[in-house]
């Protein structure tokens, strides 16, 4: 397990339609290099102090349905309560939204997956997401990107389009990498797999963070290898690496306003009954490093956790695309201000409840508090 306990450098280079690479500096050399040459300004007692509060301002996306699933506008402030580890919070902050009217409006970003997916299936997705794009004579109701996740670098849309038909035809010309890292591979195979797919979640984060906004990342995939079985344990070492993943991922997925959506076309071939529902025994929150494993680090897990779903029980991939999309029609922003952490990455299980019957939220399951 040598290159999971590695430091979280990026090894993935982003390339951008047409082909243009993403610096890979440090990120303190691309910091100073972004200033043009300015004098950063040092540190002091106050911007240090303000970047805490930041810290502890914690923003939510909630989407509200009722007990048919369907999404619920018209709620007021009243209807919700925000428990941080049980406890009621004050609400900072509070918004009704309708997605294609928000400023600025949600962005989409559809991911198709060639390092976990099998060849025969990809062919069958590229085929549904064309019929998805081009639906109602291509005009998308959001803003919309697709981004192509292959072995050797990771295709990025320059820039999200409404226009499903143009999207369409992009697509339909580039063409589907072959897998480098086969399945025959065996554990170590597996492992650089599960390594490259959270690079690239971790540099779609970075770079698609800044951007002011909701997002829904639509990860189109059965998901990375969870490398979790009977004949595999993790030292303390390797529980705290994936224990520091586990929390920067849940931080940063919620501070960029991110929500994942797992969506895999079982019926198209590789699927089976176990592999569906496995992820479900790695849902409970992570407290501490030992309670930490790579299983927590699924992409179904951090779907559920991110306030998002996990799609994988049809073949009909254009309507499960439409079903997740859906999820930005009516959707509530609202925050409130955490009491310092007494620890590094202290554990916060969320839950927003709504004061109607049957109704319940999805938002962010849990955060990382710091000192």
């Amino acid at each position: 397990m040598s290159k999971l306990l590695r430091v979280r450098v990026v090894l993935i280079c982003f390339l951008v339609f047409p082909l243009q690479h993403f610096s890979t500096q440090p990120a303190a050399a691309q910091a100073a290099a972004d200033s043009d040459g300015k004098k950063l300004v040092p540190r002091t007692p106050e911007t240090v102090e303000k970047a805490m509060q930041a810290e502890r301002h914690i923003n939510l996306d909630v989407v509200a349905t009722d007990s048919a699933g369907r999404s619920m506008p018209g709620l007021q402030q009243q209807d919700f309560t925000i428990l941080d580890n049980n406890q009621p919070q004050k609400m900072a902050s509070f918004a009704a939204l309708q997605g294609p009217t928000a400023d600025p409006p949600v962005e989409v970003i559809l991911l198709i997956d060639l390092v976990n997916t099998g060849f025969s299936r990809v062919a069958y997705e590229r085929q549904e997401i064309d019929r998805f794009l081009r639906q109602n004579n291509g005009q998308l109701a959001y803003p919309m990107t697709l981004v192509v996740f292959s072995d050797t670098n990771t295709d990025m849309q320059p820039q999200p389009s409404r226009d499903g038909n143009k999207m369409a035809d992009l697509l339909s010309s580039t063409n589907s990498s072959l897998r480098i890292i086969g399945r025959s591979a065996g554990f170590y195979g597996a492992e650089e797999r599960l390594e490259k797919s959270l690079n690239a979640l971790d540099k779609l984060i970075a770079y698609e963070g800044p951007k002011p906004g909701r997002k829904m990342v639509i990860w189109i995939s059965p998901g990375w290898p969870l490398l979790e079985n009977p004949n595999v344990q993790f030292d303390a070492k390797a529980q705290q690496a994936f224990f520091n993943w586990i929390s920067d991922f849940s931080n940063s997925l919620r501070q960029s306003r991110m929500t994942l959506y797992a969506v895999d076309p079982v019926g198209a071939g590789e699927g089976n009954m176990l592999g569906m529902f496995y992820y479900q025994s790695f849902l409970k929150g992570v407290k501490k490093p030992s309670q930490a494993g790579s299983g927590n680090l699924g992409l179904q897990v951090l779907a559920m956790r991110s306030g998002g779903r996990v799609l994988n029980s049809s073949n009909d991939l254009t309507s499960e695309l439409n079903s997740c999309v859906a999820d930005a029609g009516a959707y509530y922003e609202m925050s409130f201000d955490a009491a310092p952490s007494d620890k590094v990455n202290e554990y916060h299980e969320l839950t927003v409840k709504i004061d109607k019957p049957g109704a319940k939220a999805r938002t962010d399951a849990a955060y990382y508090g710091q000192p």
